[in-house]
């Protein structure tokens, strides 16, 4: 793992805090992300390449919740941050960029490829490389689910903020309050979801039920604060949905892993699956603003949201070659 990706990643991001020209928040924020993807990449290989398949729901529970745990957290911390925002992005490019530096004195090392065959070399042999996989009807059925999952929390989440102060009504300062108490509810529910559910999912022996019903409880989640808009309506998203996507994120990549064409590609085709979380990190923003724009509300958001959860749990639940 190279650590100079969270550096550059870390200091693009604190940039963000600094930049006032859309287009150079944008470029840094997409720098951003192309570092943070480079660093998660390596990191979910290790389960194919190194944890068997019947503790891999245990081990992934550990990568899931670090993922359900450190939203909350930076939620956490940003909401003190709502009305000076400089400190929270250079607080939080330091986090990324130690991130790295941790991971890179903790990882455990791999033994040296020295006497290894050598890879085919030549242009045509790296474009190959690159090629998604074939007769791989379940790795697609995988990468649906994971999309339309992460479409639906990052619709809700990436505008939690906005949602708090415009469809329940609160000034920056109250919404700030509840932002804050949301995040300790997710960070909890989230935690106790991730790391129970991956033993669970070892010992029954099946990934696609806690995948399909984490899906469920988390569009259920949704509906809370669509049909009452309140602080409560909001604190009972993060209850429901959040113990849900903490089931999720410990489950699911450990079935992302099991559907897999060919372990000796696995990094190559784990780094496609990855894409789904790229790409659902970018379009489910993009859709809750369009929806926002041309209704004029967050009233739609919701449903839309709660189908898109539900869609992949639907695709999940086609998935043959995984209990």
């Amino acid at each position: 793992m190279d650590p100079r990706r969270g550096v550059i990643a870390g200091i693009s991001l604190t940039l963000i805090g600094v930049l006032d020209s859309p287009l150079t928040i944008t470029v840094s924020y997409c720098v951003a992300m192309v570092g943070l993807n480079m660093m998660l990449a390596p990191a979910v290989a290790v389960l194919a390449d190194r944890v068997p398949m019947k503790v891999r729901g245990t081990m992934s529970a550990f990568y899931g919740g670090g993922l359900a745990s450190g939203a909350p957290l930076g939620a956490l911390v940003g909401a003190a941050f709502i009305t000076t925002s400089l400190p929270g992005f250079i607080l939080g490019g330091a986090f990324m960029a130690g991130s790295a530096v941790l991971a890179l004195v903790v990882w455990p090392r791999e033994r040296s490829a020295v006497d290894l065959p050598p890879a085919a070399a030549g242009f045509r042999e790296l474009l190959r490389s690159f090629r998604p996989p074939r007769n791989a009807p379940d790795f697609y059925l995988a990468f649906a689910g994971r999309l339309f999952m992460l479409v639906s929390y990052q619709m809700i989440m990436a505008y939690q903020l906005y949602i708090v102060q415009d469809h329940v009504g609160q000034t920056v300062a109250e919404s700030a309050r509840t932002i804050a108490t949301m995040s300790v509810i997710l960070l909890v529910v989230s935690l106790v979801g991730s790391v129970a559910a991956g033993p669970v999912s070892d010992l029954i022996g099946r990934r696609k039920l806690p995948v399909v019903l984490s899906s469920v409880l988390f569009a259920v989640g949704i509906a809370m604060p669509w049909i009452w808009p309140t602080p409560m309506g909001m604190f009972l998203f993060a209850g429901i949905a959040g113990f849900g996507y903490g089931v999720y994120t410990s489950v699911d990549q450990a079935l992302n892993v099991d559907v897999l064409p060919d372990e000796e590609q696995a990094g190559k085709d784990l780094g496609i699956l990855n894409l789904s979380t790229t790409a659902g990190q970018t379009v489910g923003p993009l859709l809750t603003s369009a929806l926002v724009v041309s209704t004029g509300s967050y009233s739609v958001v919701f449903p839309v949201a709660i189908v898109a959860a539900l869609l992949g749990a639907f695709f999940i639940t086609r998935i043959k070659s995984v209990r």
